[in-house]
């Protein structure tokens, strides 16, 4: 039907050419000529977008939106009050417009739990911000990375060499001794004011440098090296849960208006510096260690480095995706657990009730105990 109507309507155009050599044509006949090309082209298009409409599934129900801009206007600073007002009027699924992106919104947990964790697979792969594609040392890390046979192996090397049973208990305490000296640097500032987001992070930081290339910051290093490894962490995510106006619009990417690009180029390569270092003092060593018929150390990275020196393409790593997952876990195990740590530290001090109850079963526990352990977890629940 298409066909047919483009051959009639292009057949109208052409007898209007006709008019043209004839050298008849007058200014109603150009005017005729203009007027039925353009229906042509309107008729024409109109027919494709119908059938590629017909063909495409609908999309869930949102507000309208401006064109260009979409419902970027009107979006409100608190996001979670905004969703769920829209979620009154269109329904636990909502779609919204930002800029060139579709952007859905879930607001029903037993559908959010079909998205995030029964259909997971489906729903893993995603357009990745550009300070992501960055931080991700272009999509070569355990987070960002499209799921896929590549990602499959990246997460069972994380989860069987860092994350199991075995390895947490071996740095058990490495973990108790990193804390000890937390409280002891407290005890020091009796009746000063003290900075828990800062301790906890140093501490936190701590074990998992030493969890992954068995380094740690002591003394002077504790504070200076520490208070920037913070600094830039903290920056990093939030380069990451920045708004960018390249990520709405991807053709004025090339322009990085806010900076973001630049910005998290400089952050990611200050952990470079630091990777390259540690990486490089760690490959002398092993090569010391081998002329000297000496074992390595056995920690996260020297694995990392045995699998990249395999050979296999099938389990061998490169040196860009084992920077990708030291990068995942430095701003993973630290920032946001010390976060969620400074958070309940203010809730319990917001509570004098909460806090009276927390050390009663502390001075109960002590009594029991010569020495409090480290983990008291099961005594503070039942607090």
């Amino acid at each position: 039907m298409v066909f047919n109507l483009s051959s009639k309507l292009f057949g109208l155009v052409f007898e209007g050419w006709s008019w043209r050599r004839d050298d008849r044509i007058t200014e109603d006949n150009t005017i005729r000529m203009v007027t039925t090309f353009l229906a042509a082209m309107l008729a024409i298009s109109w027919c494709a977008w119908s059938i590629k409409k017909s063909r495409t599934p609908p999309l869930p129900p949102g507000p309208p939106g401006l064109p260009v801009l979409g419902n970027l206007p009107f979006i409100e600073p608190d996001f979670h009050c905004y969703f769920a007002k829209l979620s009154q009027i269109y329904g636990p699924i909502i779609k919204l417009k930002l800029g060139s992106k579709i952007c859905i919104v879930i607001s029903s947990p037993s559908i959010a739990k079909q998205v995030l964790k029964d259909q997971d697979a489906v729903f893993a792969n995603r357009d990745l911000p550009a300070s992501a594609l960055i931080s991700s040392y272009g999509k070569h890390d355990i987070v960002w990375m499209s799921n896929g046979p590549e990602w499959r192996q990246l997460r069972k090397i994380f989860v069987r060499e860092l994350m199991s049973s075995s390895s947490l208990n071996a740095c058990y305490g490495l973990r108790r001794q990193e804390v000890r000296e937390m409280v002891r640097d407290v005890y020091k500032q009796v009746g000063l004011p003290i900075n828990i987001g800062e301790q906890i992070f140093l501490t936190i930081l701590n074990v998992v440098m030493n969890m992954l290339w068995g380094g740690s910051l002591h003394g002077e290093d504790r504070k200076n090296v520490g208070v920037e490894f913070r600094q830039v962490v903290g920056e990093i995510v939030e380069m990451l849960g920045k708004p960018n106006i390249s990520d709405l619009f991807p053709v004025l990417a090339r322009f990085d208006l806010q900076g973001i690009k630049s910005n998290t180029k400089k952050l990611v390569s200050w952990f470079d510096r630091i990777f390259d270092s540690v990486i490089a003092r760690r490959m002398d060593v092993d090569v010391a260690n081998k002329s000297e018929n000496k074992e390595s150390n056995k920690d996260f990275l020297q694995f990392l480095l045995e699998l990249k020196n395999q050979g296999d393409s099938k389990t061998s790593l490169s040196m860009t995706q084992i920077k990708g997952l030291l990068l995942d876990t430095v701003l993973g195990g630290s920032d946001t657990t010390s976060i969620t740590l400074e958070w309940a530290m203010a809730e319990i001090l917001k509570n004098p009730e909460i806090i009276r109850k927390v050390q009663e079963k502390l001075d109960e526990v002590r009594q029991k105990q010569q020495q409090l352990q480290f983990s008291l977890s099961q005594s503070l629940q039942e607090a």
